[in-house]
């Protein structure tokens, strides 16, 4: 594959906004009493943020669960979604060890298979990927775009955060040593292939024509 910078900008975008959600969301976990509204603000603020400055060029994943929903839907390649996964891993990977070394601190990888976790897990997954799913089925741009992602997932975390964590994303799991595949990897992985695919087959504007981005 020729390396352009166009595809360097992608990958970089997708490191460094991966990297800075598992930030929020790490910084924020530190306060007992950062109650799940509070969370979903500050990601929400920064996801908007986000879109409206690197976003644009990569497409504004920052999550392997979402890459792999829009994959389901043919709106990303199999290349991209792969190499999108491995650069936001490798982002919130790069997150917690920035984290843990600016705090002097370590974090255990905590956490066992719980229905009620993964159950919360995809379905405010499955609402975030139905927000995304609006977004880009309707062609949404700019500001529109922004506030339209950046409150599902502050929607869509305060909905999870009844009975989980709410991450919603399995590579900020892997930064904040949550990382349960029954969980944490898993539900966010089913609930947005649900939400994107129950968004394309039902609301989707009816002379969309999906096309495998290259």
């Amino acid at each position: 594959m020729l390396i352009t910078r166009r595809r360097v900008a992608m990958l970089a975008a997708e490191f460094l906004g991966t990297g800075l959600i598992t930030t929020i969301v790490l910084t924020l976990g530190t306060f007992q009493e950062s109650a799940a509204y509070f969370v979903a603000l500050g990601v929400g603020v920064l996801i908007a943020a986000l879109i409206l400055t690197i976003g644009m060029v990569s497409g504004a994943h920052f999550n392997p669960a979402i890459s792999v929903g829009l994959w389901t839907v043919r709106r990303s390649s199999a290349l991209r979604t792969v190499s999108y996964i491995a650069v936001q891993l490798l982002g919130a990977a790069t997150a917690y060890a920035l984290y843990t070394y600016l705090s002097d601190s370590r974090l255990a990888n905590t956490g066992e298979f719980d229905p009620r976790i993964l159950l919360a897990e995809t379905f405010g997954t499955a609402v975030l990927a139905l927000g995304i799913a609006a977004a880009v089925f309707n062609n949404y741009e700019g500001g529109k775009m922004a506030a339209t992602v950046g409150a599902s997932i502050a929607i869509a975390i305060m909905v999870a955060s009844i009975a989980s964590a709410a991450l919603l994303n399995p590579a900020v799991a892997l930064g904040v040593g949550s990382w349960v595949w029954g969980t944490y990897v898993l539900g966010p992985m089913l609930g947005s292939i649900i939400g994107f695919n129950l968004y394309a087959l039902l609301f989707a504007p009816t002379k969309e024509v999906i096309k495998t981005k290259k």
